[in-house]
Formats: C-alpha cells, sequence, structure tokens
C-alpha cells in the first residue's frame, strides 16, 4: 500500500456520502450571467452583492492605478509597501464606516487573523467569548492567539451572559461575532450584546463581511443599521463582497488601529496589497459614498426571490439578508438539485454540505444581487418550482 493511498480512499468516502465538492471553473467576467465550464449560466452563488466585480469605473480605476504604480506593493507595509494609495483607501474606508482608523490586510480572512491574535495574546490575563457559528477566520484567529477561549449558543444572549459572569474577573473580555451569519443570513443582536459588554466592561468585535454594501445607510454595515457606531470597538470587513475587489480591513479607534499596525502578524510579515486592487477599492467606496441605488435594488430583488420561493413552500430559515438558504436538509439532494440546476436549468448554485454546515442542515445557498433582473429570479423561481416536484421534495 502507498503512503498516500488513504488519500484517494477518503475521496471516494466523501464522494459516496455526498460531502464532495465540485469545483467549477468561472470563464468570464462575474455576473448576473457567466461561463462555467463552457456553458452560460445564471449565477446565484456569488458574494458580488451590488455586482462591482465588473464595474466600468472601477475596472479604470485598476488600469489607471497598474499604469501610474506598477502592478505589485513590492513589500509589506511596514518597510517599503506602504503606498499613497493604502492611506487614502484607509482614510476613506474610517470615513465610510463613521471610525477614527482604519488598517487594510490583504484580505478579509487575514484580517481576522492579525487582528484578533493581536488583542489578545497567549498568556494573558484575558478570554475570547466566541459565537458558535462564528466563521472560520475568527476560529483560526483565536488559534493563532494561544488565548483561552469559551463559545456561547448562536444568537443566545442568555449563554453570553452567564459565560461573561464567569469570566468577570478576566482583565481582557472580548466578545467576538459574526455579524451577518454567512450560511444562514441570521443577524448578530448587536444591540443585546454591547449592552452585556457595557455591564461586564468587554471589548466587542465584530465581522461584517457580509454586511457592509448590504446594510445600514449606503451600506455601512450592521453596526450602522443598529446605530452603534460609538459601542462597537472593532468592525472588520471584506473588500471581496460587496465592494467586488479584494482585502480586509479593520476599523475602530485610532490608538487601537495603531496597536494593530505594530502587531497583527499579516501586516507585519506579508506583501502590501497590490496598487490596483487598493484603487479598485477606492473607487468602489466613493460609488457607495455617492449613491445608495445598488442598495435598494440589491433589497428589492431579495424581497422577490425570497417571497417567490417561501411561496412555493420552501423553508430559507431565519435570514434577514440576500443570502438566502434553500433548505434541503439531504446532502445527496442538495447535490442533486445543485447538479440539475446546473445541467437543465442553466443556473449555477453550489450545495452547502457538511463540514460547512452541520450534517443534516444541507441546501443550496442563493445569493441574489443588484445586477440580476426580475426576469432571471423569475427563472430561478420557476426552476425551483419545477426541479421541487421533480424529485418529490415539493408535494
Amino acid at each position: 500500500m502507498g503512503k498516500l493511498d488513504w488519500i484517494k480512499e477518503e475521496l471516494e468516502e466523501l464522494k459516496k456520502k455526498g460531502l464532495y465538492v465540485t469545483i467549477r471553473v468561472v470563464q468570464s467576467a462575474q455576473g448576473p450571467w457567466i461561463v462555467v465550464n463552457g456553458k452560460r449560466v445564471l449565477n446565484m452563488c456569488s458574494n458580488n452583492y451590488l455586482g462591482l466585480a465588473a464595474h466600468p469605473k472601477i475596472k479604470e480605476a485598476a488600469i489607471r492605478a497598474i499604469l501610474d504604480y506598477g502592478v505589485g506593493a513590492g513589500a509589506v507595509r511596514t518597510i517599503a509597501g506602504t503606498m499613497e494609495l493604502h492611506v487614502e483607501l484607509e482614510e476613506k474606508l474610517a470615513k465610510f464606516k463613521k471610525r477614527e482608523a482604519a488598517i487594510l490586510f490583504q484580505s478579509g480572512y487575514n484580517a481576522n487573523l492579525g487582528a484578533i491574535s493581536a488583542l489578545l495574546r497567549k498568556g494573558e490575563d484575558g478570554v475570547f467569548l466566541s459565537e458558535e457559528l462564528n466563521h472560520a477566520s475568527i476560529i483560526d484567529g483565536m488559534r493563532l492567539s494561544g488565548a483561552p477561549k469559551v463559545i456561547y449558543k448562536h444568537l443566545d444572549m442568555e449563554d453570553l451572559k452567564k459565560k461573561l459572569e464567569e469570566n468577570k474577573d478576566k482583565k481582557k473580555k472580548i466578545i467576538v461575532t459574526d455579524g451577518v451569519f454567512s450560511m444562514d443570513g441570521d443577524l448578530a443582536p448587536l444591540p443585546e450584546i454591547v449592552e452585556l459588554a457595557e455591564q461586564y466592561d468587554a471589548i466587542v468585535y465584530v465581522d461584517d463581511a457580509h454586511g457592509e454594501g448590504v446594510l445600514g445607510d449606503h451600506g455601512r454595515g450592521i453596526v450602522d443599521h443598529f446605530k452603534l457606531h460609538d459601542k462597537v470597538d472593532f468592525e472588520m470587513g471584506t473588500l471581496s463582497k460587496a465592494f467586488g475587489v479584494i482585502g480586509g480591513y479593520v476599523a475602530g479607534p485610532e490608538e487601537a488601529i495603531e496597536y494593530l499596525k505594530q502587531r497583527a502578524r499579516p501586516f507585519l510579515f506579508s506583501s502590501a496589497m497590490n496598487p490596483p486592487d487598493v484603487a479598485a477599492a477606492i473607487a468602489a467606496v466613493e460609488i457607495l459614498q455617492k449613491s445608495d441605488e445598488l442598495v435598494k435594488k440589491l433589497w428589492d430583488n431579495t424581497h422577490y426571490l425570497q417571497k417567490g420561493l417561501r411561496d412555493l413552500g420552501y423553508d430559507l430559515g431565519n435570514t434577514k439578508h440576500p443570502i438566502t438558504p434553500v433548505m434541503l436538509y439531504d446532502e445527496k439532494l442538495a447535490q442533486e438539485f445543485s447538479r440539475r440546476l446546473f445541467e437543465e436549468y442553466n443556473i449555477f448554485a453550489q450545495a452547502i454540505v457538511y463540514p460547512t454546515v452541520p450534517l443534516g442542515t444541507a441546501r443550496i445557498r442563493l445569493e441574489p444581487s443588484a445586477a440580476h433582473s426580475k426576469e432571471d429570479l423569475k427563472l430561478v423561481i420557476d426552476a425551483f418550482e419545477d426541479l421541487g416536484k421533480k424529485t418529490g421534495f415539493l408535494k
């Protein structure tokens, strides 16, 4: 037996259980319709909420930056990699989020790794209080920290209070939560979290990756949605979803952001964001600052799609967001739905199965965007009606 034969066995087991993820190749720009594996399909599983990934102004900004600054930043931010573009974007993001300052990272994942691991370190008198369904990047940030953590139940404020009470004597207590939970589309109860944080003198850190560009005034995010700018200590965001580019950031008090620039490992040890990406992100922020038209269109499309699917009898869970989990529960059925949507209806919508979600909660996660038309979304509703009846899922 070869030393790597176990890998083949593991892959076969994943396929038998319906847990093998088929990775399809996109051969066009992101948009409502894309080319995947040579086939033109309706794109219903992209995080490109506002359709900005191929926006003319954003593409032009990236091209201009290449001509003016080249392709790469050339170094880490603390040596020779901080360009005027980086400073401009950090200032614009801070203003957009109504915070004092912001720090850029190479991705949203790196933002959580860097900030969370810097705010509490192994051996310090402190603890993370982490939401049960937090994103993998938050979990890995806490792992990198090496500091202790306790997990509180999903959306359960009584459990959070209990965990805070049990750790009330710790010097540092950091509550870390997603703002929008990416698999279900439900929202963290931030007002209640903030109230508990004030009661127990805890820091609040919110991952707003799926909130910005979607919630709040002009898409400023979940903290703006609840009007808690002076109550939430740190807001992490990504530039790869609603903003349509790549990169991440953390916004907060000026001194705290300066501290992260001294301590966050991805900021210190990985090369800075490339100039065209930074310029593209600047253009995206400027578009949202000027108009909320795209945000309104996104919500109009969201209400239309979700009403149509609920009227058919589909369970969409507790979503309060464009994230639309069509619950199918069975892993093999979810994989079949995804395959047949692609092959028979020209709809690209990936199945979400374990370990991304718990066993028995498999789903198709649909994501409408501002770029979709009502005709596009009607195709989706009609396909789910037809396929639901063919498979016997809809009676």
